[in-house]
């Protein structure tokens, strides 16, 4: 605990220096404010488990460290690290809501917050938020690269934003018939147990690393004879296989279509559950909480069944990476696609259009190229992680974590654009106009208040219109800028901002009601 105690006190005063360079060298780039050195937790309200199982997490809060966490109400088998903020222990066997009262306080002040743990069979009440290796990686990922990930999810102050997990995608097993000694090897041992290939030396002592940092940490496999890059898969060995992920400590699995498409009779919808169902009863079996991302490609409307399989989250179109884009990059068309199926999440499940792919990512079409930064505008970029965050989109950076830069930080990590995304209510933004010029999203927000995101098509500035009457609301409204978090005004009857080519302006509006 040592080592994640130094994480935690130099993770803000790195991010504070690189928000600080940011500034001084392009302001007007720079949407999202540097955070006070006054305490401020972040991260979601409300946080599910399972009764009995392990419990931790990781209080995200930003702040000249040292801070000193408190926490009122807390369940007599969890405890907090009042270093780390890190709440860990057993959760308790008795389900209901646990209303935690949480307090953070550094030399320059204090802040407070309430935290609703959930005991019941639902995890994942909000979307997962972390960063998975495939599009920085590919086929070279090894342990060393996981471990790097995870102390600069700390040092960058990522995880003070409420990013928890570090997923390790495709290529941790051995591969049949592979010519790198690395990757060969006998695929399971005598008794049946999947086998990690020589760059993965102890899975256990992996998770143990991470889970000391306070973070998360996921795994991947798939439903068929061979991994998407023909690594071992899990058919016929699921109980073999769910059993010791869980052991071996991990948090999330990833199962990806890929090579059952060879078992499978058809396409039907009773064959495109059956492995889904398979895996995800066996994960609730377990002795720990494990998120099951559906990897399928949205095939068979798979948003209208996904949760009903154990799923929670499950992908609604192909790879990003591999989008081609036109007049718009890639990941409109994917955010395009995804959005209509905003009935189909909440709690416990959300569509995933796959992972956020800025800052200094791979080529998908030539994995052993070496990572570029992202050729998308900071107009774009922005647009895209709004989009994201609208969309209760799990938010899951792929990019390299030893390539951070000022710019995708100041993207990744804004605390009121995070909170649209990872609000309690669990609403994914609905469509409320979409033409070649603009694409308008709103979400309902627990509070009452409304998240907008005015989104513009074209490369020249445009004027965007949003009435009141389009949005469901009535009378004066409180216009607030999340990406600048400031106040606009009030405004009487509607919105229209001018909004830069391909860029967003994101607003939260709430009733203004009148002084008393």
């Amino acid at each position: 605990m040592l080592r994640a105690t130094r994480h935690a006190v130099l993770g803000f005063a790195a991010f504070f220096l690189t928000f600080c360079a940011a500034v001084a060298q392009q302001p007007s780039d720079l949407r999202t404010p540097l955070p006070p050195p006054t305490p401020h937790i972040n991260g979601p309200e409300v946080y599910g488990a399972r009764p009995g199982h392990p419990f931790l997490y990781r209080v995200p809060c930003t702040g000249t460290r040292p801070i000193v966490f408190h926490a009122r109400h807390l369940p007599a088998s969890l405890q907090l690290d009042p270093k780390t903020g890190i709440i860990s222990g057993t959760a308790p066997e008795k389900r209901g809501t646990y209303t935690v009262a949480l307090d953070a306080t550094n030399s320059l002040g204090r802040d407070r917050r309430t935290l609703r743990i959930v005991i019941g069979d639902t995890i994942g009440l909000t979307p997962q938020m972390g960063w998975n290796d495939w599009y920085s990686y590919y086929s070279r990922i090894t342990d060393e690269d996981v471990r790097t990930a995870a102390e600069a999810m700390i040092s960058s102050g990522m995880a003070d934003f409420g990013y928890q997990f570090v997923d390790i995608d495709d290529c941790w097993a051995r591969k049949p018939n592979a010519h790198d000694p690395d990757l060969a090897g006998e695929l399971r041992d005598p008794q049946g147990n999947i086998l990690p290939n020589a760059r993965f030396p102890d899975m256990a002592a992996l998770t143990a690393f991470i889970h000391s940092l306070g973070l998360k940490t996921g795994i991947y496999s798939s439903p068929g004879p061979l991994t998407c890059a023909g690594f071992e898969g899990s058919y016929g060995n699921e109980a073999r296989d769910a059993k010791q992920f869980a052991s071996w400590g991990f948090d999330l699995l990833k199962y990806d279509w890929c090579s059952y498409t060879r078992v499978a009779k058809d396409k039907s919808i009773e064959e495109l559950e059956k492995p889904y169902i398979k895996m995800g009863g066996l994960l609730k079996d377990q002795p720990r909480d494990v998120v099951l991302n559906m990897c399928q490609y949205g095939m068979g409307d798979v948003w209208n069944w996904g949760r009903e399989v154990g799923g929670n989250s499950w992908r609604t179109t192909g790879d990003l990476g591999l989008q081609a884009g036109s007049a718009l990059p890639g990941f409109y068309n994917i955010a395009f696609a995804n959005a209509t199926h905003s009935q189909d999440a909440g709690p416990g499940g959300w569509n995933d259009p796959d992972y956020i792919l800025i800052g200094t990512v791979g080529n998908a079409r030539d994995q052993n190229a070496p990572g570029k930064p992202t050729s998308l505008t900071h107009e774009e970029q922005y647009s895209y992680m709004s989009m994201w965050s609208l969309m209760a989109a799990p938010l899951i950076f792929s990019g390299q974590m030893d390539h951070l830069d000022a710019f995708t930080l100041n993207v990744l990590c804004n605390s009121e654009v995070i909170d649209v995304d990872q609000d309690p209510l669990g609403k994914q933004a609905s469509i409320v106009r979409k033409t070649d010029e603009e694409f308008v999203l709103r979400k309902p927000l627990e509070d009452g208040s409304v998240a907008l995101g005015l989104f513009n098509l074209t490369t020249s500035p445009r004027s965007i219109s949003a009435d009141w009457s389009q949005l469901g609301l009535q009378g004066s409204q409180k216009i607030r800028d999340v990406w600048r978090q400031r106040d606009l005004g009030v405004f009487a009857q509607n919105y229209s901002p001018v909004v830069p080519p391909h860029g967003v302006i994101m607003v939260r509006i709430t009733a203004a009601h009148p002084a008393h």
